[in-house]
């Protein structure tokens, strides 16, 4: 009895679990050779937690800053071990396999987790599972390096299932579930896509509102609801430290309100909306659910074998092929398609036109929802519509992002139609003729483009239109229809067999046993496929190719010859989209989707046409006395110490000589009425003037700002991140500059370890009022929003312990004393 219920109820679990890291290991099987995957993103991960990494084996503790990329800025949202999190722990132990094993492996449990919830059987919800976790989109943000979005999607299904369990079937438990599902899933620390799991359970929400207000259950609903604001709280406390400290942030962000007045005298508060919807996913794109190839996939080059390729040489420019992706829809750029298979996308027709009752309805909202706002700027009205009226949608960009909620409700309402299929809950008639229909559907528009291709339209891209010969446009749309039709026969061949195999099953021509192991090979073949076109073991190099990416340069290493501390403009590179730089050196660019508004309002205002204007002049300098004439004009760039500029890696760098310094007394201080006048005034600043607004004035006049007097000076005696200590001296009191990032949200300055207020110049810069003589000046990075944080973070950690292993025991005592 004890083996039969052991089989009955564990080992189906322990078997799925099993399967699921044999699968995924499989995939990633480089990883067993010892081999890493190399994406830009950890590439940009790696070079702009350097310095962090590096203090922190060093001291022991949290620096908090950096100053390696943009001048300086917060670590929270680069690097931050929040200590009070307990729950960090277990998340560690579920990475135990790391990226990217982990990120699939754990997108298969957790869908799984959800399943069970359900009700579904075991093997249904294993193979469900892995349809899922093998959705092409996964592996696309892993190749690019996206790994907490990864985490954040794998951990969103457990916790939607918990809260759904806990409305459905047990209100305590499925609460415990949520506390840490949740938890876990604010720590992945992508907030999108916790942002995207509100609005899926929003409408499940509203389903069972109005489900419970016609069953006459208001009351349980509104206990239930009740409820679950107390994991809610408990999930706030575990993360409050990084909650805490990027809403803090966030105030002086990119996403924060910007103190600049338009011409209509508002203040701009949120994302730009033509920043935020600049990957808009294109309306007949959506067709990639179907068929990958729709759009040519990734915008990655023909290949050597392609009509395209035989065209160019030809015509003597072989050379040309890596400029021409097969992509040709109306982003950008993309690393791949959203693929969610086309067996999974069968049974979720099915469900259309078979399923019953509330689950078919939010899931259907669900979807259309997320396409409508996927496809952003090119419905732009809906988008304006939620963007302006919808509260905290304007703080995220990649608004194709959304259709996460489609490949997560895609498949649940799949397999959710597979299991009323197999436990007989659908009428047979309805069954047939839904079988029928769903096939007629799906198989037919599959095989109308694969006999219509050109419904799908030009097959040249609105970038390429008008751009390229005749003889290669040709080559090129001929390449582009042989992929589109390609990919809709394999899927339609999948879809006419997962027709035949459930056709086969429910007139009892095969069983249950039969039926499972054949669907899950029809996905693992139908997916596999398809996503090594954008993550195959190309993607994974060795130790030693991978650390060769951080190899320095030669102008790396004239620069690291300076011991001094001074920044970098590396113009070898697009030096506001790229976090290279930041390995060696304290870059004024970097790459980062949250930097300091009034930093990037200076790059779009200042600093971007001094650089345009610069390299301009480099390329014309016919002298010394040219190229320093050029320097001069770097007004931005000046005052942020920026002594080294990079022009070709391979060669020394141009050494500025009007480089500021660690800090200076300015000669002369000139007062502006706001934010606008500041930034205006920095194009045409005077050498040894700086500006400050009225509304720092009462702190900055009592300080003289005379000429300096050549024995006065004020030099960087010691740095850290998070700690700038320096020696002045001066015969009167003075006014000091600092090139350093202004951010009053945890920067103290002490004078002779005497706290003092400082203030902000130049739009960006910190200032201080030194008295005469000499002194210390310290600079600390010390927000309270971390410690108090951690304080928080810690209580409630400690609080979802001891509740989870009360609710635990106390099951197990009854459950013993029920024999």
């Amino acid at each position: 009895m004890q083996i039969t219920g052991f089989r009955t109820r564990y080992l189906p679990h322990l078997v799925n679990v099993a399967l699921f890291l044999i699968i995924t290991l499989v995939y990633f099987h480089p990883v067993l050779e010892g081999k890493r995957l190399k994406t830009n993103d950890n590439t940009v991960y790696i070079s702009s937690s350097r310095e962090i990494a590096q203090h922190r084996e060093k001291y022991g503790e949290e620096p908090l800053w950096t100053n390696s990329m943009f001048g300086g800025m917060p670590a929270y949202l680069i690097s931050t071990h929040f200590s009070g999190n307990l729950v960090s722990a277990v998340d560690g132990v579920l990475k135990l396999f790391k990226t990217p094993v982990a990120a699939i492996f754990l997108t298969m449990a957790g869908f799984y987790v959800l399943l069970l919830l359900f009700g579904l059987n075991p093997w249904v919800a294993g193979v469900g599972a892995m349809a899922f976790a093998l959705s092409s989109y996964h592996f696309i943000i892993l190749g690019a390096g996206h790994n907490t979005k990864a985490y954040a999607i794998a951990y969103m299904t457990p916790l939607i299932g918990s809260i759904i369990y806990a409305y459905r079937r047990n209100a305590i438990a499925g609460a415990i579930m949520v506390a840490w599902f949740l938890s876990l899933q604010i720590m992945a620390n992508h907030l999108q896509i916790t942002y995207y799991a509100l609005i899926v359970l929003l409408l499940f929400g509203f389903t069972e509102l109005i489900c419970a207000l016609r069953e006459k259950r208001l009351i349980g609903f509104l206990k239930t609801t009740a409820l679950l604001m107390l994991p809610l709280a408990v999930a706030i406390l575990v993360n409050f430290a990084a909650l805490y400290t990027t809403y803090e942030y966030g105030e002086y962000s990119i996403r924060g309100k910007s103190e600049l007045v338009s011409k209509e005298n508002e203040t701009s508060t949120g994302l730009d909306i033509q920043y935020a919807t600049q990957w808009s996913y294109g309306i007949d794109e959506t067709m990639t659910l179907l068929i990958p190839g729709f759009k040519g996939g990734a915008s990655k080059p023909f290949s050597t074998d392609s009509k395209t390729y035989q065209a160019l040489r030809q015509n003597n420019a072989a050379d040309a092929i890596n400029q021409l992706p097969k992509y040709w829809g109306t982003q950008p750029g993309t690393d791949g398609p959203v693929y969610v298979g086309a067996v999974v996308f069968f049974l979720f027709v099915l469900g259309i036109f078979v399923l019953k009752g509330p689950d078919k309805w939010w899931l259907i909202s669900a979807i259309v929802l997320s396409i409508l706002l996927a496809w952003g700027k090119n419905l732009l009205w809906f988008t304006e519509l939620f963007m302006n009226y919808i509260p905290g949608y304007n703080k995220f960009r990649a608004v194709s992002m959304t259709l996460v909620i489609a490949e997560f409700a895609i498949p649940l309402m799949g397999f959710l139609t597979l299991n009323g299929v197999l436990r007989g809950s659908i009428a047979m008639m309805d069954l047939m003729k839904g079988l029928k229909w769903a096939t007629i559907v799906t198989g037919g528009t599959l095989l109308l483009f694969i006999l219509i291709p050109g419904l799908a339209g030009s097959f040249v891209s609105a970038f390429e239109e008008g751009q390229i010969p005749d003889w290669l446009r040709s080559a090129m749309i001929a390449d582009r229809k042989e992929m589109l039709r390609g990919d809709a026969f394999r899927s339609l061949v999948f879809v006419i067999a997962s027709a035949a195999l459930i056709w086969l099953y429910i007139n009892e021509k095969i069983s249950l046993k039969m039926l499972v192991p054949v669907l899950a090979l029809l996905i693992l073949t139908d997916m596999w496929p398809v996503n090594r076109r954008y993550l195959g073991p190309g993607k994974f190099v060795s130790p030693s190719q991978f650390n060769r990416s951080f190899s320095a340069n030669q102008a790396d290493k004239f620069i690291l010859a300076d011991s001094s501390v001074k920044r970098v403009l590396n113009l070898s590179v697009s030096p506001f989209n790229d976090a290279t730089t930041s390995y060696y050196h304290q870059s004024i660019g970097g790459y980062h989707g949250a930097k300091l508004k009034r930093y990037q309002e200076l790059i779009d205002s200042v600093m971007m046409s001094e650089i345009q204007m610069f390299i301009g002049a480099l390329s014309n300098a016919q002298s010394e006395a040219g190229l320093e004439s050029a320097l001069k004009t770097l007004n931005s760039i000046n005052m942020l110490n920026t002594k080294y500029i990079i022009y070709n890696p391979a060669a020394n760098p141009i050494t500025n000589p009007y480089a500021v310094g660690n800090a200076w007394f300015p000669e002369r201080i000139s007062y502006v009425a706001d934010s606008n006048e500041e930034l205006a005034r920095l194009r045409r600043l005077e050498p040894g003037e700086v500006l400050v607004t009225e509304e720092f004035r009462a702190m900055s006049d009592s300080g003289s700002d005379a000429a300096p007097l050549n024995e006065e000076e004020i030099i960087l005696t010691s740095y850290k991140p998070n700690e700038l200590i320096y020696k002045s001296f001066s015969s009167e009191k003075r006014v000091a500059v600092f090139s350093e990032i202004y951010y009053p949200a945890g920067w103290q300055a002490y004078i002779d370890g005497n706290p003092v207020s400082h203030f902000r110049v130049n739009y960006i810069l910190r200032g201080l009022v030194i008295p005469e003589g000499e002194h210390e000046i310290r600079f600390a990075f010390q927000p309270s929003s971390f410690t108090k944080g951690n304080r928080v973070s810690l209580a409630g950690s400690l609080i979802l312990f001891l509740v989870t292993a009360g609710f635990v025991g106390s099951t197990l005592i009854r459950r013993y004393r029920s024999g």
